[in-house]
């Protein structure tokens, strides 16, 4: 196995982590909010809170990057949104085709979206926000003399 699979694993690995952690905990905090907050307000309140987390969560320990700032935290939430979207759609691809579906193939069809959209979602913050910053290089040009030889050698 070459370096850079060891390397995508290990991320995969902390990325699962860091995301299962922050959603058990946001579980959490939605019981302790519910009560005194309205639910769609708790809801809200802990959706903002542990997205800006998670994204930190994911820059420092999951790929480890020197990335900071709103920019980050804008992006890394949009690849959230997205995810939403897709389980969303694919909830109501569900509904569209049976009414009435069993809780088994209610879980079967959320989770298998949410793993889909999890693995994208990964690929997303490891290609496009989470990035690591390419070294410029710089490019001499040198003169090149055109002779009979060279030209040659060319074509």
């Amino acid at each position: 196995m070459s370096s850079s699979v060891r390397t995508t694993l290990a991320s995969f690995a902390r990325f699962v982590a860091c995301g299962g952690s922050v959603g058990l905990a946001s579980s959490g905090a939605l019981i302790l909010l519910s009560g005194p907050v309205p639910l769609a307000v708790a809801n809200a309140i802990i959706t903002v809170v542990s997205t800006v987390l998670a994204s930190e969560l994911h820059a420092r320990l999951t790929f480890r990057s020197d990335r900071r700032g709103w920019r980050m935290h804008t992006q890394s939430a949009g690849t959230a949104a997205v995810s939403w979207a897709f389980t969303t759609v694919a909830m109501y691809v569900l509904y569209m085709f049976r009414a009435d579906p069993s809780v088994l193939t209610e879980q079967t069809v959320y989770l298998t979206a949410s793993a889909l959209a999890g693995v994208a979602r990964f690929a997303a913050l490891k290609l496009v926000v989470f990035r690591p910053a390419t070294p410029v290089t710089r490019t001499t040009h040198l003169p090149v003399s055109l002779t009979k030889s060279a030209l040659t050698v060319a074509a």
